[in-house]
């Protein structure tokens, strides 16, 4: 009988990859995996991507979508770790995986570890791990790209906030819509913030909920880490829900002062393509879309724009001026003479209009900004024209996308401040000589 067991342990399957590290102390650990997929094509049905599961020390950890296509680097949480050695084992997942994927292929592993004390072991012990929503992962939608944390100093502490960019949303803001008020078709949410006292305690821990209704986390927690649950179709949180597949990324510190939230994607261009790819792949991109159809025409041909400024009652929509046929300048409006297409917010802001085919960014002439007195609420009678106010402080960037997918260059800044008066003519910027 001495033989079967030795015949056993000669056919168990061998992890695709697996790699040993041993910690001198106890720390929070994140892996950077290098990973290539000779086939993984997020636009293309039946090969959008593989997945792998990652499990640590036996246990299984999270599942790893590897939505970058070819080649890839993802920085994942492993969590709070003891000292000592540890194994961390990297298996396709062939149930999950698309299936004419593969072969994947592990280039390298590196290791960092956060003890206790390190500047960053807070932001990254206090990040969530989060459940996809039922069934998204199998059709590879909606998923979770990329994860960063902004640090808010307080007078006694500091406050914690976790965003996570989803490839795209399946419910929530219509396609349309989105790239006219947020310009991009990936889904961006704030889901969990955690307020620390000086000494490191919790006082105040919160998360995004169904309706964007901010609520307290009294769910369950791996350590410092708390556990989320996709459960709407607009990427909203809970802190209970299905035992679905989960990802545990790994959050990138990021200073938003006087930026917009996409800069984290401009950081990371990547995500602009994967979630380009998707809303083809999902039969949202048309020639013919027009507005309030739900679906676009390619995101190539949108002029994207980021500006910075403030609203009270009013709303911001922007024109772009292409040279006319014969003289002039035909404008193309973001908001296409829609209220629901401007833009609500102050602060850095993005929107995109899209141009005629054919056309580039850089044949664009003029910018027309726009203020427009907002639509009443819910039981409120509509307010006089005019009303409001609205102000541009500059704008930072006007750019399109190549072939690939990904920013161009910004062919245009503009650095002053100017008022725009709701329901007036507006502010027209000149591009040309701007180059």
């Amino acid at each position: 009988m001495t033989p079967l067991p030795l015949l056993l342990l000669l056919a168990a399957p061998q992890p695709l990859h697996q790699k040993s590290f041993v910690l001198g102390q106890p720390a929070e650990v994140v892996a950077a995996i290098d990973v290539s997929c000779e086939r993984c094509d997020w636009g293309t049905r039946g090969s959008e991507a593989a997945v792998l599961s990652l499990t640590l020390d036996g246990r299984l950890s999270q599942h790893l979508v590897l939505s970058q296509g070819a080649r890839g680097v993802y920085r994942v949480l492993l969590g709070a770790l003891e000292a000592g050695e540890h194994r961390l084992d990297l298996e396709p997942d062939r149930r999950r995986s698309a299936p004419a994927t593969g072969p994947v292929r592990v280039e390298a592993i590196a290791f960092e570890d956060f003890p206790a004390g390190h500047e960053r072991y807070a932001a990254i012990a206090h990040a969530p791990i989060v459940h996809a929503r039922l069934g998204a992962l199998d059709r590879f939608s909606d998923v979770p790209l990329l994860a960063w944390v902004e640090t808010v100093p307080l007078p006694d502490g500091r406050e914690l906030r976790y965003s996570i960019v989803f490839s795209h949303e399946d419910g929530g803001t219509p396609l349309d819509r989105l790239m006219a008020t947020w310009g991009r078709p990936t889904d961006i949410e704030l889901l969990y913030t955690v307020e620390l006292g000086a000494q490191g305690g919790v006082r105040r821990a919160v998360y995004q909920g169904k309706d964007h209704v901010i609520k307290p986390f009294l769910g369950r927690y791996e350590g410092r880490h708390p556990v989320l649950h996709v459960v709407t179709r607009n990427n909203m949180v809970s802190d209970r829900g299905p035992t679905t597949p989960r990802v545990a990324l790994a959050p990138e510190p990021f200073d938003l002062e006087g930026v917009s939230r996409e800069a984290v994607m401009d950081a990371h261009p990547w995500t602009y393509s994967v979630s380009a790819s998707e809303v083809r792949r999902e039969n949202l991109v048309s020639a013919t879309a027009r507005p309030g159809s739900k679906r676009i025409p390619d995101p190539r041909r949108f002029a994207y724009l980021e500006a910075c400024g403030t609203v009270m009652d009013a709303r911001i929509a922007f024109d772009a001026g292409l040279p006319g046929p014969i003289s002039g300048l035909v404008w193309h409006a973001s908001d296409a003479g829609r209220a629901d297409f401007r833009i609500a917010r102050s602060g850095c802001y993005r929107a995109a209009v899209a141009l005629p085919e054919g056309a580039a960014v850089t044949d664009v002439r003029a910018i027309r900004l726009r203020a427009h007195t907002r639509p009443p609420r819910r039981g409120e009678p509509p307010l006089p024209p005019g009303s409001g106010s609205a102000r541009v402080d500059r704008v930072s960037l006007f750019y399109g996308l190549g072939v690939d997918d990904r920013p161009t260059a910004s062919v245009f800044q503009w650095q002053e401040r100017a008022n725009l008066p709701p329901d007036g003519e507006g502010l027209v910027l000149q591009v040309g000589g701007n180059r």
